[in-house]
């Protein structure tokens, strides 16, 4: 069987590094560690303004959730330890704990604020297995809906998002869980 290719160009921008700079958070969109040894996260983390501005949904303890500014679809999270661990295995027991409660509460809150019907939930460890942000582990959890992937996805090489960064953010935040 040949293999199939589906192109995701709406992701040429991220995938090549062309950008326009900085973001409205202060915080340069390149791949990588700063000078200073930071991972994007981190300075994410550490960048003036509120969590608002940086997409930031929810903060624990030891974890954090923000808004994929690339997203595969509206309401794309992004669930992190703050401390940067690129590897599972260095998570150390709480962190854990919390990262994968964290996770289920995010997609309980998806389900609910976003009324998507399926949410995929993966993660990358390591930039062979595809990790862009590799010093930094995270979990997607990317909220489906039946019919996402149409014409204008597959055949147009657009992929239309129909609910902002700001609303979504919004939704999710409302609908999260009161035990999370």
């Amino acid at each position: 069987m040949a293999l199939e290719h589906l192109w995701a160009t709406w992701r040429s921008a991220y995938v090549t590094g062309i950008t326009d700079g900085r973001d409205e958070s202060g915080v340069a969109p390149d791949a990588g560690a700063d000078v200073d040894g930071r991972t994007l996260f981190e300075r994410i983390l550490a960048a003036p303004g509120s969590d608002d501005d940086k997409q930031i949904v929810r903060r624990g303890q030891r974890c954090f959730v923000i808004l994929n500014r690339f997203p595969y679809t509206s309401g794309h999270l992004m669930v992190l330890p703050l401390r940067a661990v690129a590897e599972m295995e260095d998570l150390d027991p709480d962190e854990f704990a919390e990262l994968w409660a964290t996770v289920r509460d995010a997609v309980v809150a998806l389900k609910a604020g976003l009324a998507c019907d399926a949410v995929n939930v993966g993660i990358n460890l390591g930039t062979a297995a595809g990790g862009s942000q590799a010093d930094h582990l995270h979990v997607h959890c990317v909220p489906r809906w039946v019919g996402d992937a149409n014409f204008m996805t597959v055949a147009g090489g657009t992929r239309v998002l129909p609910v902002s960064l700001d609303e979504a953010r919004q939704r999710v935040r409302a609908a999260w869980p009161a035990s999370g």
